[in-house]
């Protein structure tokens, strides 16, 4: 099957860090600063939305690998940039760049894979 995604596409999301987002809130950390996994999993989302709506019907994609940097702190309250740009298309698999920012600068940044897979199929497969 082909799938309608091609290098370039670009998303962009954007949140301001709350409690929820913390790192002692989510125990990666002891300082409440945004967390880590919270960092990923917006870098996560945003690559997920950057290729939604160009899947057929009844497909979406599945995070296999992130390998991102840390490089800065940021508090509650502060709002928080994201930009995901797909980097590399090899039928079913996408790699993104991702890249996030804070109102002082850049926060993180590194890449991120996805699989496309038939929602319907995976889950089967795996209930197995």
């Amino acid at each position: 099957m082909e799938f309608n995604v091609i290098k370039g596409m670009s998303s962009t999301r954007e949140i301001y860090v709350t409690d929820n987002d913390i790192a002692s809130k989510l125990g990666s950390g002891n300082i409440d600063v945004f967390a880590t996994p919270a960092m990923a999993a917006l870098m996560e989302n945003t690559a997920k939305s950057c290729v939604d709506l160009h899947l057929p019907c009844g497909y979406t994609t599945v995070g296999i690998e992130i390998n991102i940097k840390h490089i800065k702190a940021s508090t509650v309250g502060m709002k928080i940039r994201c930009e995901a740009c797909l980097i590399e298309v090899d039928r079913k698999r996408l790699v993104f760049s991702v890249e996030a920012w804070d109102e002082k600068g850049k926060i993180g940044e590194g890449t991120h894979t996805r699989y496309i897979v038939n929602s319907e199929e995976f889950m089967e497969k795996i209930q197995r």
